[in-house]
């Protein structure tokens, strides 16, 4: 469960929520929560969470709000239809005449009723592009956050490199290639005291195994093998060791090309280097 916690640790799952990640390194996050239950549930608390702090920065007009921007067109609108004309009571021998509002009030009234819908119009568009630009700003902020966390494993990752070569309980193991692979080679740092086992990436030359495959590492206990994970070709912005999972009896390692996601049993046609001890 050690190189398990490690994995969910590194960072990587918030990437693959965050869709920070190549094609490549989604399938191989894919491909480890559907064989690690607990992966997958970690993912599944990442994405909740996720969508939890979405929902508490969300904000919606209050419906106050909408019933008051009704109520005023409708006011407006009403203000120029009931100006109706006025007639006054006519008296004996006087004329009636029709009394009617001037023109340059009616047409005041609409071209100021025509502004305040375009005012309106424009704030809220307005309106809407800053809350945009908010909510940009708020996800910005959340992937530079596991950015830093990111890159503080990796220190702390580093900083365990260095503590390999200086612990004396190591050692470190040459793979050599097999007749099908005779210029592979890998190095396996392994302590017995510890339960560790780690591969060294940077001077790997092992043949590439595609896209749909990997790299296994096995190790031969007690007659039997015994898997200690899977693993790819160093990238530009990995680690150069990578912890496998933990044993502390072995007398010989060895790495094979196994489907994505690695295999129960070895497939020993396809072994590329071995090392006894």
């Amino acid at each position: 469960m050690e190189e398990i916690r490690a994995y969910i640790e590194s960072g990587v799952l918030e990437l693959y929520v965050l869709g920070d990640m190549s094609a490549e390194e989604k399938l191989q996050v894919e491909a480890m929560a559907q064989k690690h239950p607990a992966i997958q549930a970690e993912l599944s608390e990442i994405e909740i969470a996720m969508e939890m702090y979405a929902d508490a920065q969300s904000v919606e007009p209050s419906p106050q709000l909408r019933d008051r921007v009704l109520n005023s067109l409708l006011t407006n609108l009403g203000d120029d239809r009931n100006l109706r004309t006025i007639q006054p009571r006519a008296t004996a021998g006087e004329r009636v005449v029709a009394m009617h509002p001037p023109a340059t009030t009616s047409i005041f009234y609409k071209y100021a009723f025509a502004a305040s819908v375009l005012l309106l119009c424009v704030s809220g568009l307005a309106l809407s592009i800053m809350y945009k630009r908010l909510q940009n700003s708020e996800q910005q902020l959340v992937s530079l956050r596991l950015n830093e966390q990111k890159f503080t494993r990796q220190v702390s990752f580093l900083n365990e490199e260095i503590g390999v070569f200086r612990d004396p309980s190591f050692r470190f193991i040459q793979l050599k290639g097999m007749p099908k692979t005779p210029s592979s080679a890998l190095t396996v740092a392994w302590s017995a005291k510890r339960k560790k086992v780690m591969v060294d990436l940077s001077s790997a030359n092992l043949p590439a195994p595609g896209k749909d495959h990997q790299y296994q590492l096995w190790a031969i206990a007690n007659g039997k093998p015994v898997d200690l994970g899977v693993f790819d070709k160093t990238t530009a912005d990995s680690t150069d060791m990578k912890l496998m999972k933990s044993i502390d009896a072995a007398q010989a390692f060895a790495v094979t090309i196994e489907p994505r996601g690695g295999s129960v049993n070895p497939t020993t046609d396809q072994m590329v280097v071995l090392a006894s001890l």
